[in-house]
């Protein structure tokens, strides 16, 4: 026990130190978690420990809280607009990945049919944990290009089941046909979705309504917690991965009115148990067998990179524009965690070499720690290569600022403010998550920004609590409660002026220190008035 706490404060310390230097040089933090994995390993001798099962499922929890928190952020009215993303775009890119590495591996490289056909659907997996971990800090999955990515990403995690079937039914002790194996896969799917779609959905509404109703915040977290490790042991008793039941919570959650508060809590066990897998990661890491196989493995990722690219590129290019297209295939271009899980599965079954398993997994590793460095660039390498201006925001230009006005929503009404406050000229900044109103914005000479103000990060990085206003002027009901509670949350010394045009908008937004809710009808009526009193007075 004392050894175990021993480990567990040498990471701790570890990690944050390597981060602290790492942020100065504008380094992901993911690589200081693999590297903290990689020191512990040789600085206590804990190579034994690599395969260890019971790491393996405390770090794939970092992996579960993520895809839970993915799940807040896609309901099942998004899921289903997501539709084309998920299951058109995911099929086409696993399916047609899968294939190429195939014939590569099985006609030009030489590997038996079984060896390449695993290869082949390891390599079409791209990384969940470093992919949505960037697009959510990034805030780009509320991008066009951050939405294709997460729905395929999504795709990508529902495959890896029927993977795992395949898988099973080719190792030696598979006695069971296909036929009853994707019997026995649906009838599990359906209970669980009956299960948490009917009698979860029920459970975890009362649940946190009495435990939001205590206000104790300690009952509340301890409720979410409940909900998302529940669901995890729920999928993976039936058959599934621990990351879809927590996404199937999440998407539950995202239904109900607790949805913001539930991810606001959850974000800092999500991060640590994120790091946590990133450390187990790490202590894969064989530095000799690493230097030996450099040239290859580094051959292999960059091959691997390009063939995914390519593919993903033209297969995006059929629905989306060169630039959406080229970012997502970008995105999503190196290869995922759930490589590890298949690369595993596969050798202990004799379906895979173990060398060729030890140069696989170091290749997996390899691409994780070179797509933070990578994915953090893509918006400005897409836009040097096409000349598409970026969109993001960068926080440095707000360190100093205040009393700017900002102005959610880019839209009808939000030109009209915008129009007024040049008039008295107002320093203002706009934010919208529609790419297209931004574009329009900056194209008229506005500083303008993509992103979502219901974000606490967005609001540190806008310095709101020194702005002398935030105007909302959006449409959609529940994202602008959303962003008046996020902003009454980060500071209540604010003036918040709210755009509403109905009455069940204003009852949405009843019980929020608002500051100034302007009825859009009630104003046009006192307008109406006004011109015709001038007009008496003109013709009297």
């Amino acid at each position: 026990m004392d050894t175990a706490l021993l480990y567990i404060v040498m990471a701790l310390g570890v990690s944050t130190v390597l981060n602290l230097f790492l942020k100065r040089l504008g380094v992901s933090q993911i690589i200081g978690y693999i590297l903290t994995g990689t020191i512990l390993v040789y600085a206590f001798d804990l190579r034994e420990m690599n395969n260890s099962s019971t790491l393996e499922h405390i770090g794939e929890f970092g992996i579960v809280f993520l895809m839970f928190t993915i799940g807040l952020e896609i309901s099942l009215r998004k899921m289903n607009s997501m539709k084309t993303e998920i299951f058109l775009n995911g099929f086409m890119q696993v399916g047609f990945t899968a294939l190429v590495v195939y014939v590569i591996t099985h006609y030009i490289f030489s590997l038996d049919a079984t060896s390449a056909l695993i290869v082949s659907l390891a390599f079409a997996l791209s990384s969940t944990a470093v992919v949505l971990s960037y697009l959510k800090s990034s805030k780009e999955i509320y991008n066009p290009y951050g939405q294709r990515a997460t729905g395929i990403l999504i795709f990508q995690d529902i495959i890896v089941i029927p993977i795992l079937i395949l898988l099973g039914f080719l190792t030696s002790e598979g006695d069971q046909s296909v036929a009853v194996i994707l019997k026995d896969t649906i009838v599990s799917a359906i209970v669980v979705m009956v299960l948490m779609f009917v009698v979860g959905k029920r459970v975890m509404t009362w649940l946190l309504h009495f435990s939001a109703s205590s206000e104790v915040d300690e009952l509340f977290m301890g409720s979410v917690l409940f909900i998302v490790v529940s669901a995890s042991l729920l999928a993976s008793f039936m058959g599934f991965t621990y990351s879809l039941g927590a996404f199937v919570a999440g998407m539950i959650i995202a239904e109900t009115k607790y949805h913001h508060k539930v991810e606001l809590d959850i974000a800092p066990f999500k991060d640590i148990l994120l790091g946590t897998f990133f450390i187990v990661v790490g202590m894969k890491i064989d530095v000799l067998y690493f230097i030996d196989n450099i040239g290859v493995i580094v051959g292999i990722f960059v091959l691997v990179l390009i063939l995914k690219s390519i593919i993903m590129y033209l297969l995006l290019r059929i629905t989306s524009s060169h630039v959406l297209s080229l970012k997502t295939a970008l995105a999503l271009s190196q290869v995922g965690e759930f490589s590890f899980v298949i690369f595993a599965v596969a050798s202990m079954g004799g379906l895979l070499d173990k060398e060729l398993e030890s140069l696989l997994t170091l290749v997996v590793i390899f691409s994780m720690i070179v797509t933070p460095f990578f994915i953090s660039r893509i918006n400005r390498l897409v836009s040097s290569i096409t000349r598409h201006e970026y969109l993001g925001l960068d926080t440095s230009d707000f360190i100093s600022r205040e009393n700017h006005v900002i102005l959610c929503g880019y839209s009808i009404v939000g030109k009209f403010a915008a129009k007024h406050l040049d008039a008295i000229d107002a320093p203002y900044v706009v934010i919208d998550n529609n790419p297209k109103h931004v574009q329009e914005a900056l194209s008229e000479g506005k500083e303008a920004y993509l992103g979502d103000m219901s974000k606490l990060s967005m609001l540190e990085a806008l310095h709101a609590e020194s702005s002398a206003a935030v105007i909302v002027t959006l449409d959609n009901i529940d994202k602008k409660r959303a962003i008046c509670e996020a902003v009454l949350k980060h500071t209540k010394d604010i003036n918040l002026i709210v755009k509403v045009a109905t009455l069940e908008d204003k009852e949405a937004l009843s019980g929020l220190d608002i500051t100034v809710v302007v009825d859009s009808k009630l104003e046009v009526g006192r307008i109406l008035v006004e011109r015709m009193m001038t007009c008496q007075l003109k013709y009297s």
